[in-house]
């Protein structure tokens, strides 16, 4: 089960529950795949809902490989992604939130 507190965000892919987690490791390759000019700005694309699935899929492959999963892009294209298109899109928006929310 995914921990919020660390920042952990609950991806499941063909029925198996994945732990999703953006390191400062993941960011740095998610910056540089998305071409973006800051995390922020990245931020700011999901937050205007200004995202392609190419982002959501960037994201997420972001997310789980910072939280241990073994994959890549190719291999998240061909797997069922739960909650289909908006499920994958709304936990990439919570894993970019969780990335840069402050303990409360």
């Amino acid at each position: 089960m995914a921990n919020p507190m660390r920042g952990e965000v609950e991806v499941t892919l063909d029925g198996v529950a994945h732990p999703a987690r953006l390191t400062l490791g993941a960011l740095a390759e998610l910056e540089a795949e998305l071409q973006a000019a800051s995390l922020i700005a990245l931020a700011e694309r999901f937050e205007a809902g200004r995202f392609s699935a190419a982002d959501v899929l960037a994201v997420l492959v972001a997310g789980l490989r910072g939280a241990g999963w073994n994959g890549d892009r190719a291999v998240l294209m061909r797997v069922e992604i739960g909650g289909g298109p908006v499920g994958a899109a709304q936990a990439a928006a919570r894993l970019l939130h969780l990335a840069f929310a402050l303990p409360e």
